[in-house]
């Protein structure tokens, strides 16, 4: 049996003790990885963005507040899924953490049915986003491959300009604009146009 449970990380960021230790025997209860965190400062000091993984903080906390800690997350570009825990009149606040992307709020007391399937929700949500970064990595990978001419001529193969088109704008023959694109094709591992449209624009080719 893996010593890493399948489920994914749950970070749970909160300075009441109690409520961190109800947090973990929980989610581990239901085979999730929990690491705690006293404070926003220590969870940002070791978080690791390459993990799929989501948070789980509370809003009012000593030090940096939870609100405080979203708005540094928001200027890592972190897509780090993140769900709040608030008392009663933490509630405006809470809406106002969801208008920066926070997935939800619960509040205090909370049930544990909705906090698992909320954790549920942004693991899911943290899976498809991992995914998309892989793939947009090993895209750049290949993309990087290729020279500042065969990069021109890619740009106008996706703007769907025609190699006599492509020659006139480079200023070169139509037999070096046929030998990048067979270039290009080889470096990027496309068989076709294609296959080519879809590593050049990833997603958007997709939707």
């Amino acid at each position: 049996m893996s010593l890493i449970p399948k489920k994914g990380t749950v970070y749970v960021v909160d300075d009441d003790e109690a409520v961190r230790d109800s947090l973990q025997w929980l989610l581990e209860g239901k085979d999730y990885r929990v690491k705690c965190f006293d404070s926003a400062e220590s969870f940002l000091s070791r978080f690791d963005s390459r993990e799929v993984a989501c948070l789980i903080a509370d809003i009012r906390m000593d030090g940096m507040s939870g609100l405080e800690l979203q708005d540094r997350l928001v200027e890592r570009k972190s897509p780090l899924p993140v769900v709040f825990i608030t008392g009663h009149g933490d509630v405006p606040m809470a809406v106002t953490t969801m208008k920066k992307g926070a997935m939800d709020f619960i509040e205090k007391p909370f049930k544990e049915e909705e906090l698992l399937s909320l954790v549920e929700r942004m693991l899911d949500s943290a899976r498809a986003a991992f995914s998309q970064h892989q793939e947009a990595a090993s895209r750049d990978a290949l993309l990087s491959r290729l020279t500042t001419r065969e990069a021109q001529v890619l740009e106008r193969i996706v703007a769907g300009r025609l190699n006599k088109q492509i020659a006139d704008d480079l200023g070169i023959s139509i037999k070096t604009v046929e030998a990048h694109r067979a270039n290009i094709m080889e470096k990027l591992n496309a068989n076709t146009v294609a296959d080519l449209l879809k590593i050049a624009l990833g997603a958007q080719a997709k939707a």
